[in-house]
This record gives structure tokens, C-alpha cells and sequence, in this order.
């Protein structure tokens, strides 16, 4: 019997992946989640085979709810059932130490299927995340790590400004240098880090400790 914690901040998926996954003979959920923490707290609690993790959660999100399970090494495997396919979020999560990673819009089979190639040593990934992975890879985009460090110190700079909520014209005024040129660095570090907006570089600038100036 393969033994899973599923984690997703909305009560009706929870329901109908625990209904779906109860209905076979060789799955079982042994613990249900409504935020990261309380998935770190059933993992420790019950040692399942699979970490089924949303990415998206209050309190604490899938990617650091991964790292923190991971960082255990408590035995269980978490296999991200999100529905984001971004190169970024993809990334992050695997980076985080996630073994597999597939959408919630996938067959119900899949899912299934994937939980058990989890258990079993393997790593599914949707084929959408699969291209996005592999295309980073064939053309030589850096991963999360090689990013951070690619980034100059005046776009880390920008980067922490933005965690703090600022906006351009505030961060051009705490820098000393104009809104054109804030929105030139902010560009550059996108295209660095893979994001394709301000909220999506600050949440990558939080997994990253850059928060906040220094």
C-alpha cells in the first residue's frame, strides 16, 4: 500500500483527490492538508511513501512546504499537482527537491499513475513542465542558483526594493537614479531570472533571500 499526504488549499480539490485516490486498491491517504505547514506537520506525523503538494498555499507555500519535507529527509517523495506550468514556478519546485510535477488539469489516471512512479523511484513530469525544463536546458537558460548569481548587484538591489513593496519611482528616488533606468534593470533581471512580471520576481526574489535591503 502506497501512503499519501495530500496538500491543496481548496476544499473541494481535497475532496475529490482523496475520493479519487481511496477508490483504488493499492493508494491510500493517510493525511489532508490545507497549507504548507500543516503538510510539513503530517508528513512528520505519518512518514507517507508520497507528498501530493499544491504550490500555492497560505501560511506557507508548496515550495518551501517541499524544502522543508525534503530537508528531513523523512523518506517521502513530493510530486507538485499544481496549476501552474511557468518555467519559474517549475524550477523552483524541483530545485525544492520535488521528484515530479504535474497539473491539475491532467486525467485522473495520471495522477494516479504519477503517484505511484513516485513511489517507485521514478519522476513524472507533465509534458508541458517536461518542454519547459528541457528547452531551458537545450538552450542554456540558467537554473534558480545559476540566476542569482548572474544578477548584477544594482538588479539585486532593485530586487530587494521590489520585496519591500516599493514602487519605481520610490525605488529610483532611494537609488538615486531615474524611473527608466529602474525599469531597465527590473527588465534585465526578469529575463535572468525567468519571470514574466513584478509579482512573479518578487515571490522568486523571497525563495532566494533577497528580501528585503541590506
Amino acid at each position: 500500500m502506497i501512503r499519501v499526504v495530500l496538500a491543496d488549499d481548496h476544499a473541494v480539490v481535497r475532496r475529490g483527490l482523496t475520493g479519487l485516490i481511496e477508490s483504488t486498491e493499492d493508494l491510500e491517504v493517510v493525511g489532508v492538508a490545507r497549507d504548507g505547514n500543516e503538510a510539513v506537520d503530517l508528513v512528520r506525523e505519518h512518514r507517507p511513501d508520497v507528498a501530493v503538494m499544491d504550490l500555492q498555499m497560505p501560511v506557507l507555500d508548496g515550495v518551501e512546504a517541499t524544502r522543508a519535507i525534503v530537508g528531513e529527509a523523512s523518506g517521502t517523495e513530493v510530486l507538485v499537482l499544481t496549476s501552474f506550468s511557468d518555467h519559474a514556478r517549475i524550477d523552483a519546485a524541483i530545485e525544492a527537491g520535488a521528484v515530479g510535477y504535474l497539473l491539475k488539469d491532467a486525467e485522473p489516471e495520471a495522477l494516479l499513475d504519477g503517484i505511484r512512479a513516485v513511489a517507485r523511484g521514478e519522476s513524472p513530469l507533465d509534458p508541458r513542465a517536461a518542454r519547459r525544463v528541457l528547452s531551458r536546458r537545450s538552450t542554456g537558460v540558467p537554473g534558480p542558483d545559476q540566476a542569482a548569481a548572474a544578477l548584477s548587484p544594482r538588479e539585486t538591489e532593485v530586487l530587494r526594493l521590489v520585496v519591500e513593496g516599493l514602487l519605481n519611482k520610490q525605488i529610483a528616488q532611494r537609488l538615486g537614479i531615474t524611473e527608466r533606468t529602474v525599469k531597465a534593470h527590473l527588465t534585465s533581471a526578469y529575463q535572468r531570472i525567468g519571470v514574466a512580471d513584478r509579482t512573479q520576481a518578487a515571490l522568486w526574489a523571497q525563495r532566494h533571500d533577497l528580501g528585503g535591503s541590506r
